[in-house]
């Protein structure tokens, strides 16, 4: 769910030679095809809860612009967030640079527009009450430098005392090295395994992700790496202070790393 660059494609240790049954579909990018159609359906098992999120984030917002009317959620991915937004704000759009991941929540949002953007440039004309970024999508940005240019451009898309709430990856002192978890997801007809190890190195983590897929058509495996950089409360900070925004951190919800609350001064 994601408006990243492109990742450095990661070939596994070891790869079993394709046969009638099982097929192994080797290594890509975060954010594949492969990966957009099952996303859903893994991240539900695992225990997101994308109504009570988007509610929550939307609580944010009223609290600092009562009143609020149109949201743009960036890197919108497949637009799960998106779909509980739409019942809170009359005006609800989403961008994500992904196309696969574009076209399934343009799928699930009839009626609503779902831009296709990159976060560190993107720039629609238009100004809303509250522009969010979450998923940790922030943390694919290679540099401070890139860091400091999407704040910008989240900043840019609000309109005077709008609100721009945005979910970190791990602080440097709070990440795992050598951090292992695991889960799988059926449903009729539909089984998903996901198996991860994230490891740092230097200010990145790195993220080695194996997917088994099992359906009626058959077994397939593959795996990915996704790469996200250690920020440091302070760089975030910087980012978004350099970028006009009068920023607060709330440490916890949704998902352990907490949310920055920036409002356009």
């Amino acid at each position: 769910m994601t408006t990243s660059p492109p990742r450095t494609e990661h070939t596994p240790d070891h790869v079993p030679a394709p046969d009638a049954q099982h097929a192994d579909e080797g290594a890509g990018t975060a954010y594949s095809a492969r990966h957009a159609e099952i996303y859903d359906h893994i991240h539900a098992a695992r225990g997101r809860d994308w109504d009570a999120e988007a509610d929550a984030v939307a609580r944010l917002v009223f609290e600092r612009r009562p009143g609020a009317r149109s949201v743009l959620d960036v890197a919108c991915g497949t637009g799960a967030h998106l779909r509980r937004l739409r019942e809170h704000f009359p005006v609800a759009e989403g961008l994500e640079l992904s196309g696969t991941m574009r076209e399934i929540a343009a799928a699930r949002l009839p009626g609503s527009t779902v831009h296709r953007g990159d976060m560190r440039d993107f720039d629609l004309g238009t100004e809303y009450d509250a522009v969010l970024c979450m998923c940790f999508s922030m943390g694919y940005m290679a540099s401070t430098v890139e860091l400091a240019a999407a704040a910008r451009s989240l900043a840019r898309a609000l309109a005077p005392g709008g609100v721009v709430v945005a979910e970190p990856w791990w602080f440097p002192e709070h990440f795992l090295d050598g951090f292992v978890t695991g889960s799988v997801a059926e449903s009729d007809g539909l089984v998903v395994s996901r198996v991860s190890r994230s490891v740092r190195e230097g200010r990145r983590s790195l993220m080695t992700v194996r997917y088994t897929v099992a359906d009626r058509a058959g077994l397939r495996a593959f795996t990915e790496l996704e790469t996200y950089s250690l920020f440091t409360h302070e760089e975030y900070t910087a980012a978004f202070t350099a970028a006009g925004l009068d920023t607060t951190y709330l440490p916890g919800p949704p998902n352990g790393r907490g949310l920055y609350v920036g409002v356009r001064t």
